[in-house]
């Protein structure tokens, strides 16, 4: 029996403005299972940053119902809300938010640590991380000796190294070369089949298409239309 971790009920967020409001999102509905791949499809301004953030509880619709495994995340208190960010939600950012000062290896500590992963446990989980996203001999590297391809593959370990739930990932390849991209999009894919994370990630890059198991198109804020299997499957 297949679970569902998102589904979204005709979500639509409004953005007032003094000239007129602004429908980022119209009547949204789609779900995710349990160790599904997901892309978001669409061009600049279609609604996949707001869906991404509203999905993640970093925003709120103006209307419409979130659930992310079987909750209601509107009636979920602040505090509530931000433990169940830390537990089980890896968020990939489009401006990557790593910690300048930190090294590679103390950006993941901190995540490991929010995100209640055992202590016994810690060093070898970022090790490993590290390893599998090819960076572990820069794990003593802080973000300015990195590479903006380097940067990014941090900001999606760090989404990885507590084992979650959910990952969103808003743009995580758009710095990464073609080379580098399938490296990471087959770590993320790996994480679907093994673990069981379900994954809805934004992309312009049709090198995603490869791995997704399912894509949905976004275009004016509205679900354009959504593909049941990969691309060449169909």
């Amino acid at each position: 029996m297949t679970e569902t971790v998102i589904a979204a009920k005709d979500v639509g967020r409004v953005y007032p403005s003094d000239s007129g409001d602004v429908h980022a999102l119209r009547e949204i509905n789609f779900e995710v299972e349990r160790g599904e791949f997901v892309a978001l499809r669409g061009r600049s301004g279609s609604g996949k940053t707001t869906l991404l953030n509203c999905l993640g509880g970093l925003d709120s619709p103006s209307s419409g119902v979130i659930w992310i495994q079987g909750v209601d995340i509107a009636t979920m208190e602040e505090v509530e809300r931000t433990r169940w960010r830390r537990e089980s939600i890896g968020f990939v950012f489009q401006q990557m938010g790593l910690l300048p000062s930190f090294s590679a290896y103390e950006n993941l500590d901190v995540m490991a640590r929010l995100g209640n992963v055992p202590r016994r446990e810690r060093r070898d989980r970022i090790l490993d991380t590290l390893e599998r996203m090819g960076l572990k001999d820069y794990y003593d590297h802080r973000p300015y000796e990195m590479s903006g391809g380097q940067q990014q593959r941090i900001a999606i370990a760090r989404a990885l190294v507590t084992k979650p739930d959910l990952i969103l990932a808003d743009e995580p390849s758009s710095e990464l070369d073609s080379e580098t991209t399938h490296k990471v999009l087959a770590v993320l894919q790996e994480s679907v089949r093994k673990d069981g994370v379900s994954i809805l990630l934004s992309s312009h890059d049709p090198i995603v298409d490869e791995y997704a198991d399912r894509i949905i198109n976004l275009r004016d804020g509205q679900i354009d239309g959504a593909m049941a299997a990969k691309p060449n499957a169909l």
